[in-house]
């Protein structure tokens, strides 16, 4: 069995342009892909926090500094310059992989700069009681 995880995510970053006459996709600078470990024409899911559209679409490679956020072809009908958006990957893995996974979310400021790198920990497991009714570790 496989169970789709969330991997990692570019969080709050501004859309710096939209560009509808483009084959699709999103383009974002290659500093941050990296920094946030998504892969050039990975699928990744866009949310955008302004209007709440979401969309899927797939990574394309930014220069490098340029702090770029583009969507491109027809999600730039779903956004506007200046929307604040979360770019969010996930990957399929077992439940024993799952379990020691840890996400990474890169959290940029205004100007798509990170602000903080976060790889989360695994939440510590918890059990429902039937008994009791309450979560018990």
């Amino acid at each position: 069995m496989k169970l789709t995880m969330f991997k990692s995510k570019l969080h709050q970053m501004v859309v710096t342009e939209a560009n509808l006459m483009y084959e699709g996709s999103i383009t974002i600078d290659q500093d941050l892909l990296d920094q946030a470990q998504l892969l050039s024409y990975e699928k990744v899911q866009v949310l955008n926090v302004t209007n709440g559209q979401r969309l899927e679409t797939y990574t394309i490679p930014g220069e490098r500094g340029s702090r770029v956020c583009c969507l491109n072809g027809a999600a730039a009908r779903f956004t506007q310059v200046g929307d604040r958006i979360i770019v969010i990957a996930y990957t399929e893995m077992t439940p024993e992989e799952a379990r020691t996974h840890q996400p990474r979310v890169v959290v940029v400021d205004e100007h798509n700069n990170p602000k903080t790198i976060l790889d989360y920990p695994q939440p510590a497991t918890t059990s429902y009681s039937l008994e009791t009714g309450l979560n018990v570790k």
